[in-house]
């Protein structure tokens, strides 16, 4: 006998789904990561928007695995508990942009299936509906011919499908997946030059397949689409974004079989062609893997020639600059644009009231060099002054910076090693002045901000000043412990880290409160200034980071 919600077809005898339960959920996860294993490596070869790094089907890999892991982890009652499951572990494991949004899509199912035992039609419906509100919000510039617009797409046609059959709306959702992924070239420059179709596309429609193969029983067989599409004429103008213009055009190509000794010699033959040349891999270990190819010259052949003398190269492109067509797309829409690092929401909202676009990293989470490279690329800004606000993430800073600037836009990061020290520089940024000088007074301003922390210990350990307990309050000033306190003593030790700050001078305290923050620490603060430094002004925000309870500036 076959249970409720099974059903024969009546072609082939094959098993279809009429909902999702627990067991469903957690084949379709099996599935998701089997198929991205399986194209994880042709995904990753498309890849070349916002930033050509080869990696979104390994990202999406990576985020699907982990929420597989969470799931395998979690006792699952329900249809419910298992996508929530799914959705807290992609959230937690996501790499780069494709795994943030996946795993707004895995949390739109959550939200929509909460306390549900199964799930049939109308639940995928509003799942696939509530995922593309979330995961257009989590972009703070949406492009079309993205991810974003395959998702939309599968909503629309499962908002738009006649009836509540589970089967019906998955199908409909998964093919107009799949006829939207294949229009993002038309809509994408980036994709047309390259003939490719959208990375992060073509992974959504292979998560939708893969549901439909569960629900179905037949499994979903679509090719890539053609690696070379014709391109249109507006597709072979470019701006100039960098170089001599003596150079009039741009030629890129990826290039296989390459090694360090052969990519060097290729290099060195480019930048006597012309100039803007980077020969960048994709870090194979002895550089045996991709490599991408860029340089501005006049003598094209010669430089694909060296191309073929270094390796094999592929998916080339020629444009030619037309600095003055109207129709082109323009890649910069802004001259200057600041992108500032941040943990807290509160801290979030203070930068993005001062014109900053953000970038949140958890405490304890790395920073994700995609991610970064993402919002650099998305403020769309032809000079970027970046603001870290911590010393934990230089690598990652330094290779953003150095790969968007190889991609033609102007990137530098002002060290800022507190938010306290990124508020100070963003408040004296001014467009209007030259982008050298601005960098020049932004970081002038940062390092003359003093930056002191509260933190509650989490092991015992001997510092400057002697040894903290677990629990105990440290205040820090500048990256040093300068007082413990115990627990119960944080606005004691808030007062005490004020006046050690401005035991050197300074008229204005800038104080960003924790999560953990007491109420009152900041009027306390405040009436302690009041009294024994009338003449310094006291600035308190609600920060929310998770990290620090304090953090405290003195300009």
């Amino acid at each position: 006998m076959i249970a409720d919600h099974v059903r024969l077809a009546d072609a082939g005898m094959v098993r279809v789904l009429g909902v999702l339960d627990a067991a469903a959920v957690r084949r379709w996860a099996v599935t998701c990561v089997d198929a991205l294993e399986a194209s994880r490596e042709e995904i990753d070869r498309i890849n070349v928007y916002p930033v050509a790094d080869g990696d979104t089907g390994t990202n999406l890999l990576h985020t699907m695995r982990a929420a597989l892991e969470a799931l395998v982890r979690t006792d699952i009652t329900d249809a419910g508990t298992a996508v929530a499951a799914l959705a807290r572990g992609a959230l937690a494991g996501a790499r780069g942009n494709s795994g943030v949004i996946l795993s707004q899509v895995l949390r739109g199912l959550a939200e929509e299936w909460a306390g549900a035992t199964a799930a049939g039609g109308e639940g995928i419906r509003k799942a696939l509906v509530r995922a593309d509100a979330l995961a257009t919000a989590a972009v703070a510039e949406p492009a079309p011919g993205t991810i974003l617009t395959v998702l939309h797409a599968a909503a629309v046609a499962a908002r738009e499908c006649d009836g509540d059959d589970l089967a019906e709306v998955v199908v409909a959702s998964s093919k107009a997946a799949a006829d939207a992924l294949a229009e993002t070239p038309r809509q994408l420059s980036a994709l047309a030059k390259a003939g490719v179709v959208d990375a992060g596309g073509r992974g959504l429609v292979v998560l939708l397949d893969a549901l439909a193969e569960v629900v179905t029983g037949e499994r979903v067989e679509r090719a890539l689409g053609p690696h070379r599409l014709p391109r249109l004429a507006e597709d072979l103008h470019t701006e100039r974004e960098g170089g001599s213009t003596e150079f009039e055009y741009e030629v890129m190509y990826l290039l296989d079989g390459g090694d360090e000794r052969r990519t060097t010699t290729l290099r060195a033959e480019l930048a006597a062609l012309g100039d803007c040349v980077s020969v960048v891999s994709d870090g194979t270990p002895d550089g045996a893997g991709l490599w991408t190819v860029h340089v501005h010259c006049n003598d094209v052949g010669a430089a694909i020639e060296a191309g073929v003398e270094a390796g094999r190269p592929h998916r080339i492109t020629v444009v030619r600059f037309a600095d003055q067509i109207e129709a082109a797309p323009k890649r910069f829409v802004r001259d200057r644009a600041v992108v500032a690092i941040v943990d807290g929401e509160g801290i979030a909202e203070l930068f993005r009231s001062e014109g900053a676009v953000v970038v949140t990293v958890p405490p304890a989470q790395p920073l994700d060099t995609a991610d970064l490279l993402a919002a650099i690329s998305g403020s769309r800004a032809a000079h970027v002054v970046l603001l870290p606000n911590s010393m934990h993430f230089n690598v990652v800073v330094d290779e953003a910076c150095a790969q968007a600037t190889q991609a033609g836009q102007d990137v530098v990061a002002v060290p800022t090693a507190s938010a306290v020290q990124g508020l100070a520089a963003l408040a004296v940024h001014d467009p209007a002045r030259r982008p050298g000088d601005d960098v020049v007074a932004m970081a002038e301003a940062a390092a003359a901000t003093r930056r002191g922390e509260l933190l509650i210990a989490q092991r015992e350990a001997l510092t400057w000043v002697g040894r903290c307990q677990p629990g105990d309050v440290l205040g820090m000033v500048d990256g040093e412990v300068v007082l413990i306190e115990p627990a119960s003593a944080v606005t004691s030790a808030a007062c005490q880290l004020a006046d050690r700050m401005l035991a050197a001078g300074g008229e204005l305290v800038t104080a960003v409160l924790g999560a953990g923050a007491p109420d009152g620490v900041a009027e306390a603060l405040a009436e302690h200034l009041r009294h024994t430094r009338p003449e310094v002004e006291l600035a308190a925000y609600p920060g929310g980071q998770l990290d620090a309870v304090l953090l405290l500036g003195v300009e």
